[in-house]
This record gives C-alpha cells, structure tokens and sequence, in this order.
C-alpha cells in the first residue's frame, strides 16, 4: 500500500527503553488492557509503535506472529488503525487499510477467541471504515451489527477495556444520529446505553484525550445542541491531556482541531 508517512511531532518524549516501557505499561495500554508481553520482540513492536514508528510497529507485529508470537498481531493492527485513521492522506489506501486490518483481527479471532483486542480492533477498523463510506451505508451492509457485536464481546472478555466501552457508545450515537432512536433499536442502538458507555470508557481510563472526544461528539449526536457547552468543555480537557505516546499526541491535536474549528 505504499509508504507510510512519518509521525509529524517531535517523538523524542516517546521513545521507551525495555525498562521504562515496563515502568510506564498500565498508563500507556489503560485504554486497550492489552496486558505485558512476555516476548521481547514483541515488546520491541509496541517501543516502535509508542513512539509513532506505525510502518516500522507493524512490520515488527507481524515478523513476530510469524516467529509464533501472536502477540505481534495486536501491534500491527493497532499501527495499521491508527495510522488509516489520523496520518493516511489517500481515502482510497486508508479504507483499505482498515479493511486489511480488521480481516486481519477477524482471522485472529478464530486462532484466539478470547483474545478481547482481537475483537476490539476488528470492530474499530469497521467503525472507522463505516464513517469512511457513511454510517447509513455500512448500516445497509450489515456492518453496524458487526462491530457491536464484536464490542460487546471485547467488553465481555475484557470489563475493564476502556476503548471498547468508548466505542460501544460511539456506535449507539452514530447510529441513533444517523436513522433515529425508533430505527436505532432494530440495530441494538439506544440512548441511555450510549451515554453510560462513554462514562464506564472515561471511568475507566481518566487520562484519555480520545475518550473525551467521542464522549463530546456522543454528546451532541444524542441529545443535541443543548450539550453542546458540555461537549466543548471535554473538548478542552481533551486538548490539555498530557500525551505519552505518538497516538495520544494525535489525539491531542484532533482534539485542539476541534476547538479552533
């Protein structure tokens, strides 16, 4: 799919040793729960990806799925997902890549079913990919009952997982946006349930700039413009989050875009 683009901050904050990736592990996964690796190429994978080496993570992900460590699949599905999501300038390459990369976790799944980020990242690579071609059309496609299911059982393997608690509330307002609350619940879509996802998803990992921007723009989706002075609000705690890795720093900046716009 061509060459990656290079993480356009400075990442010198980012770059972990073996010990200080250990150190800082549960602050830095406190959104996916991905727990410690016991093999060092794999935890050289998740150096790479932390410090927004996303080409070089993903390479390194899947050299050690080959090697027989299948933790290296989470590392190249996260690099590939979020590299689509926030640096990819060609729509075209960033659907396929997150097509890649769900048919990716998706396969994993049947290696291991109760591997939760297996679930998470089939379901966040699908969602991103459905906001690429538009809700309503993966709707018809039958892709919203993919990804909830695959939330829902992310969550059921992993209750503390603070991203897929996230974006299980992000699809119950997309959805409810998109064709309404009566049309929403033939897609397992509902209100009061969206809103207490993205609460559990910031609960669960305070820290998070990411959470705070799906839970202001969940906020509007749901309940108007009336939220509109809460959701500005998150968005401000989101643009003074602290990043510590490459991701959140991206996460940083949408959410400093989403101010200034």
């Amino acid at each position: 799919m061509g060459r990656w683009s290079s993480f356009p901050y400075d990442d010198s904050a980012y770059r972990y040793s073996a010990a200080a990736l250990k150190k800082h592990w549960a602050r830095l996964h406190a959104g996916d729960a991905e727990p410690w690796p016991a093999q060092a190429d794999v935890r050289a994978a998740w150096a790479l990806f932390h410090a927004g080496e996303f080409s070089a993570a993903y390479d390194a992900g899947l050299q050690a799925a080959a090697a027989g460590h299948p933790g290296g699949l989470t590392v190249a599905h996260k690099a590939q997902c979020i590299y689509a999501n926030y640096l990819e300038k060609s729509e075209r390459t960033r659907l396929a890549m997150l097509l890649e990369a769900a048919e990716r976790a998706r396969a994993q799944q049947a290696a291991e079913p109760g591997n939760a980020n297996a679930w998470y990242w089939q379901a966040y690579a699908l969602g991103r990919y459905s906001q690429g071609i538009s809700v309503t059309k993966a709707l018809a496609q039958g892709l919203g009952g993919k990804v909830r299911h695959a939330l829902e059982t992310a969550i059921g393997l992993a209750p503390t997982h603070a991203d897929a608690h996230t974006a299980l509330g992000t699809f119950h307002a997309e959805v409810i946006d998109k064709v309404g609350q009566l049309l929403g619940r033939t897609q397992g879509a509902d209100v009061a349930r969206g809103l207490a996802m993205f609460r559990r998803g910031l609960e669960l990992n305070p820290h998070s700039a990411i959470a705070r921007v799906e839970y202001a723009n969940g906020l509007v989706m749901l309940e108007g413009e009336r939220r509109m002075k809460q959701a500005e609000q998150l968005y401000a705690e989101a643009a003074a989050c602290t990043p510590m890795d490459a991701m959140e720093h991206l996460d940083v900046e949408l959410a400093r875009a989403e101010l200034a716009g």
